[in-house]
């Protein structure tokens, strides 16, 4: 079987690598890491196609160590330790340069496989990269990411992927048997939805199925040998994204009847059911908020359900919560509140808290003033007393402000009552 075109230009050096500048370029957060060798276990986190595991291969490379490779697809925990006794067997062990363990697609090791993992990291007995297209903080274990870096991996820009087309056409030996002209690429770049791999894919077999000497790389050429209908939902391409961002989109315009359809488009491509859930999850406190807090109880509750019953039946619970969604009232206060709250710490920087609600477990903090003329609101009637709580420099600041709905508008009345001017909307 022939190595892939994306195989076999796969970069060996820094020098040779497309994009993720942030990361590898002359400022970036791993160069002096890699060139110095000096490395901490990490989790490269980005779309399919960025350069996850080539970045990895990199590593091990120019860091002159021992590099293992498992896929999560197909490893259990016993290959996990087997790899883990040959690491503990070599003779970098006990060096500065340990050796590498690859796992890509991390999100799909188990919990009871990602802690077989725990010792061997915590110890140093390998250093560990993990590759996810998913968001860590969800499908990596908190031990084992606590003890990890996690780097962002971007979409390739389309610079970058056009040079990474001159570089196959310029240096593979394969195509090389043929002349080609890149007259456009428009069409392989949208077709490959920024993953390089799935682009150079279709650049080989665009060239290879040309039984002409001169390949003149056209848009009307790709469409015709890239048969557009055999893909319908690729869960880890551009459909998976411009597919989930209809689906949020429909639930946030409250459209029952499309947020379904986008739901059975997700099913029926197979998407992954906690995925969807997570998803709902989020808009539930971002788009509809305090409009209707049920929402996210829902949601919650949803994502807890399908993670244990899983397909077919968890079909039937995210579709009830989708449609609930899509049918609540819609607030963003919420997430707008949050937003201005951390622009204005950014703003302003570590303010001091105010005396009157600092705590004061020790005598000398308390003849300090520390907690002295805090009013306890349960001391009084209503349980409300008027209190300054934010710092001086910003207690004019006004962060949230609820929607136009009626569960908003009674919070709304409610901060009115207590406070007057203070909370007049």
């Amino acid at each position: 079987m022939n190595t892939p075109l994306a195989e076999r230009i796969r970069p060996k050096s820094l020098e040779d690598y497309i994009s993720q500048q942030h990361l590898v370029g002359p400022e970036g957060a791993l160069t002096s890491q890699i060139r110095s060798g000096v490395l901490s276990s990490m989790i490269l986190w980005g779309p399919p196609g960025t350069g996850k595991t080539t970045l990895a291969s990199i590593i091990a490379n120019q860091s002159g160590r021992p590099f293992y490779q498992l896929s999560a697809v197909d490893s259990g925990v016993a290959a996990v330790r087997q790899v883990i006794e040959q690491a503990k067997k070599s003779d970098t062990l006990f060096s500065a340069k340990n050796p590498i363990l690859f796992i890509d697609e991390i999100h799909r090791f188990s919990k009871s496989q990602q802690d077989s993992l725990l010792g061997a990291v915590e110890k140093g007995w390998v250093t560990l990269i993990g590759a996810t297209t998913e968001n860590p903080s969800f499908e990596v274990i908190p031990a084992l990411l606590s003890r990890c870096q996690v780097y962002i991996l971007n979409p390739f820009s389309k610079n970058d992927l056009e040079q990474l087309l001159k570089r196959a056409v310029a240096e593979d030996v394969v195509l090389a048997q043929k002349k080609i002209k890149l007259k456009e690429t428009e069409a392989m770049l949208r077709l490959s939805g920024g993953d390089a791999r799935k682009l150079l894919n279709i650049l080989e077999l665009i060239v290879l199925s040309e039984e002409k000497k001169l390949v003149t790389i056209t848009n009307d050429l790709v469409l015709q040998k890239v048969q557009k209908n055999t893909v319908l939902y690729d869960k880890t391409g551009e459909q998976h994204y411009d597919i989930v961002s209809a689906f949020i989109k429909s639930i946030r315009g409250s459209d029952p009847n499309a947020a379904v359809y986008w739901l059975a488009r997700m099913i029926e491509g197979g998407e992954d059911v906690k995925f969807i859930a997570r998803r709902l999850v989020i808009l539930a406190s971002e788009d509809i908020g305090n409009a209707n807090p049920t929402a996210l109880v829902l949601a919650n509750n949803t994502f807890q359900a399908v993670t244990t019953i899983g397909y077919p039946e968890s079909r039937i619970i995210l579709s009830q919560c989708t449609i609930y969604l899509a049918t609540s009232p819609k607030s963003n206060a919420s997430y707008i509140a949050i937003n201005e709250a951390q622009k204005k710490v950014q703003e302003t920087g570590d303010l001091s808290v105010p005396l009157s609600i600092r705590n004061a477990p020790t005598k000398l903090m308390k003849e300090l003033g520390y907690g002295k003329e805090y009013a306890y609101a349960h001391n009084y009637e209503g349980n409300f007393t008027p209190h300054e709580f934010l710092p001086e420099e910003i207690k004019a600041s006004t962060f949230y402000v609820p929607g136009n709905n009626p569960k908003e508008n009674a919070i709304k009345n409610y901060l009115k009552t207590l406070w007057g001017a203070k909370y007049d909307y």
